[in-house]
């Protein structure tokens, strides 16, 4: 350890910070955050981008990790600034992303007073945060910053919460500690190998994969697999990042609606998961089950995620006899034909196809209009797909923020719902400020959408008019062209499949962010 007595708590913890390999801050600070902030302007090697809400900085910090592999840290005012970041922080956990919250709290003298912003911030932190910690003194906060990155790179990654009281931070005595070592995934269950190659023989079968499963290179395995034994291949509903586009191994997804999703499943007597659950459904609906899944199917977990998945896969491609195997599902390089006339869902799923870039990031928040894109654009350029995995809407417009920042050389393409898109609208000023190369599609029906099927699934017949009023954005409308250019991005309006292809080559080639409001 770096012994220097002048040096305050918040300085040594930046500086263990950026030697633990964390780059990026994604700040909302208050007053009580001021020594973090006076430290991070003085100590070179963190970029710190500004967010206009707690939501944003949290939502940017989930997407950074799931493109760089490696957390970056938040910087949050006091009990309530967290609670504003915590639907995103649900969405990060849920996604297996580590990120390092850095939240900031009172002096131990003024908490007795029960100040206004006073809060048991360890208390809210607790349900989203799989790591809590308060540090007590200048002294401690390095080491408890750097077992704060350990633990946040804990397979598959965790959010941790380090909780920095402002004497703690503008005291002396701080003591800057050497990075730790990145944990070792846990060990997949090695004891069921055998059934587990067993059992995928046939189109009854199914491998189902999340998680660390989906890269590139463990899709080629599982394409192997499934050449050899016959079974079927399938990915979660939601995935934190997914490899697709032509050459690569195509893998559908379970689907999200309820009915759909029992007929999928249906087929399969035994499943094999790697990285994935056993499928359940989003939510409880009256008279049908939530387990998706034949009930006299026989569901083996390989490998939960957090341990090894890339020695499961391998030990089950060599345990099928599938090491030389070439791969089944490889996507061959096809587009659809050029759309034209009126913007449906399908001529949409085509434009995105013959729009997605080479190397491009899609960042999915389309919960209802996007339900047509898989199948059409897996033959597009490759590309790295993103979901949001947690079902807190919000997230697409921070997490393209953090994609962006993660991956600068790599266009991003934003698909967003307008009703989700409210939820984080300052991401626009955000991504203005940094210059981010992010093209966001905003798919405008003036209504929470996917809530008018849902009020159907549920049961509820014949809704009135106060219920379809609840669940609409037209009262009055909003414009998005006019909103977005109001924080600095560019922007245009898309009616038919003819302006949505011209706005979509301008936003790609236009250096910075870029706005779409496509009219449905």
């Amino acid at each position: 350890m770096t012994d220097t007595p002048q040096m305050n708590g918040a300085e040594s913890l930046v500086h263990t910070l950026i030697d633990s390999g964390v780059e990026v801050c994604f700040t909302n600070p208050g007053t009580s955050e001021m020594h973090f902030v006076a430290a991070l302007d003085h100590i070179a090697g963190m970029r710190c981008v500004l967010a206009l809400q707690e939501g944003v900085a949290t939502g940017a910090a989930d997407g950074y990790w799931r493109m760089a592999r490696k957390p970056a840290s938040t910087l949050l005012h006091l009990g309530p600034g967290l609670a504003n970041g915590l639907s995103n922080l649900h969405n990060a956990k849920k996604a297996g992303s580590g990120v390092v919250n850095i939240i900031g709290e009172h002096a131990a003298s003024h908490i007795e007073l029960d100040a206004p912003l006073t809060a048991d911030i360890e208390g809210i932190a607790r349900p989203m945060s799989h790591w809590v910690r308060t540090s007590p003194s200048a002294e401690t906060v390095g080491k408890d910053a750097a077992e704060a990155v350990q633990a946040a790179q804990v397979a598959p990654g965790q959010i941790v919460s380090l909780i920095l009281p402002s004497d703690t931070a503008w005291n002396t005595g701080g003591v800057v500690h050497p990075p730790l070592p990145v944990p070792s995934a846990q060990p997949f269950a090695e004891d069921m190998l055998d059934a587990a190659a067993r059992a995928l023989s046939g189109p009854d079968s199914l491998l189902l994969l999340g998680g660390g499963a989906l890269t590139e290179a463990n899709l080629q395995i599982a394409g192997r697999i499934a050449a050899k034994t016959g079974c079927k291949l399938l990915s979660e509903w939601s995935n934190a990042r997914l490899e697709r586009g032509a050459g690569r191994v195509f893998i559908g997804k379970v689907p999200y609606p309820i009915d759909m999703a029992l007929e999928t499943l249906k087929p399969y007597k035994r499943i094999v998961l790697i990285g994935a659950r056993a499928p359940i459904g989003f939510f409880a609906y009256p008279g049908k089950p939530a387990v998706l899944t034949d009930p006299d199917a026989d569901i083996l977990t390989l490998a939960p995620a957090g341990t090894n998945i890339d020695a499961a896969l391998s030990a089950l491609c060599e345990a099928s006899g599938a090491t030389d195997t070439p791969p089944a599902h490889v996507a061959e390089a096809a587009l659809p034909d050029r759309p034209e006339g009126p913007i449906t869902l399908d001529s949409l799923a085509a434009q995105i196809a013959r729009a997605i870039p080479e190397n491009g990031i899609v960042m999915d928040e389309s919960v209802t209009t996007g339900r047509a894109f898989f199948p059409v654009t897996k033959g597009a350029a490759q590309h790295t797909w993103l979901n949001n995995t947690g079902g807190s809407i919000g997230y697409c417009l921070p997490a393209a923020i953090g994609a962006a920042i993660a991956c600068p050389d790599r266009k991003v393409l934003a698909l967003t719902g307008d009703g989700s898109a409210m939820y984080t609208v300052q991401s626009l000023w955000t991504m203005a400020r940094e210059k981010l190369d992010i093209t966001i599609l905003v798919f405008a029906n003036h209504s929470y959408q996917i809530l008018r099927g849902e009020l159907t699934n549920v049961g509820v017949g014949n809704p009135g008019p106060r219920a379809i009023d609840m669940l609409s954005l037209d009262r009055p409308a909003l414009d998005w062209v006019q909103m977005a250019r109001s924080m600095g991005v560019d922007a245009q309006s898309a009616t038919s499949c003819e302006d949505l292809e011209a706005a979509l080559q301008d936003g790609l080639a236009h250096d910075g962010p870029f706005l779409i409001e496509v009219a449905l």
